[in-house]
């Protein structure tokens, strides 16, 4: 389980089940008029930050092309957004897991039952065979990647040998919560569509939603307007002093490159020794500032690239370490002082 999964993070739908998309209107539409237009480009970087629903919309995507699979037909010119009935057959098989049209890379359990770090060539490798057998009905075939960012260096090479002579008929929908950190030879190939944090309502209602959670909860709103738009991230803050602890992480990222080892030691005693929400705030904060540095830094890419490459580099030990502490269910202090001792070498 990755750190920034929360008991109410396990409980929500997966986006292959979910049918109901808040927010990002305008990116929906631009993906049914460039499917309408009969010449879609066949692979998208659907970029933006975790947890507004970039997956449920690459999903609903999927659901909409393998249902319609003439662009020119009447019913895809005339549809107004990406919906698909969840009792059409396409819904259910995609719920499933079970089209033969669809292939999904992601994360998985290795022999032990231990959730991947990354995702591997030989699962990547699947797009070789997946695309190259007999087309599903009416001919497409759709790869989602969730997420490309955790593509290891030899299974992003092995998605661009693919992307480079994409087979007719073929779609890839990448999600990605960094977008800049993605092989540059992979977002050559992609037309980019970046997505906004969502608006409270739309957080409330999709949060309601995924988790089975009353959307008149005031906890729910006080956790929605503290999220910057993130439903992953509202769901964290719900959990105890999620909150509290998060805003003691943004005031100790704010001094970067100078640390206090008191207020280090504080923090690793507030994560406590087995807390899953705690820990899950702690690498949601980091992920956040991070993310806040690296999308200021593109401006000038040119000028700021060893920034760029040092802070990516260091987010990847981050999530390392922070996979290993909960694998292992290893002490939080140490991650908190390695945490605060890379980022402060990265940001001198």
């Amino acid at each position: 389980m990755s750190p920034r999964q929360t008991e109410r993070e396990t409980a929500m739908s997966h986006p292959r089940e979910t049918s109901v998309l808040f927010g990002h209107r305008e990116a929906e539409t631009a993906l049914l008029a460039a499917y309408r237009s009969g010449r879609i480009p066949h692979a998208w970087l659907i970029g933006g930050p975790q947890g507004i629903g970039k997956a449920t919309l690459a999903y609903r995507m999927a659901r909409f092309v393998l249902a319609h699979g003439q662009p020119l037909a009447l019913s895809v010119q005339r549809a107004e957004d990406l919906a698909i009935n969840p009792d059409h057959a396409v819904a259910r098989q995609v719920a499933a897991s079970s089209h033969g049209g669809l292939l999904t890379l992601e994360r998985t359990a290795n022999d032990r039952g231990v959730m991947r770090t990354v995702i591997t060539v030989d699962e990547t490798r699947e797009t070789i065979g997946f695309f190259g057998s007999t087309a599903a009905a009416e001919g497409w075939r759709v790869c989602i990647v969730d997420t490309v960012d955790e593509l290891n260096p030899n299974a992003a090479n092995a998605l661009l040998k693919i992307l480079e002579e994409p087979p007719q008929q073929s779609l890839f929908l990448l999600v990605s919560h960094a977008p800049a950190r993605v092989l540059a030879t992979i977002q050559s190939r992609c037309r980019k569509l970046r997505l906004r944090a969502l608006a409270t309502d739309d957080v409330i209602g999709a949060a309601a939603t995924a988790a089975d959670l009353d959307p008149n909860d005031p906890a729910l709103r006080e956790a929605a307007e503290a999220s910057e738009g993130s439903v992953a991230r509202a769901l964290t803050l719900l959990g105890g002093d999620a909150l509290k602890l998060q805003q003691r992480t943004a005031a100790l990222l704010a001094r970067l490159p100078q640390v206090d080892p008191r207020e280090l030691h504080t923090l690793g005693e507030s994560l406590g020794t087995s807390d899953r929400v705690a820990l899950a705030a702690f690498i949601d904060g980091i992920d956040r500032w991070i993310a806040e540095r690296l999308h200021a830094d593109e401006a000038n890419a040119n000028q700021n690239l060893p920034r760029l490459a040092r802070l990516a580099e260091v987010w990847e030990k981050i999530v390392r370490a922070a996979r290993d502490t909960e694998t292992y269910n290893l002490e939080r202090k140490p991650l908190v002082f390695s945490v605060f001792g890379w980022l402060a070498d990265a940001t001198r």
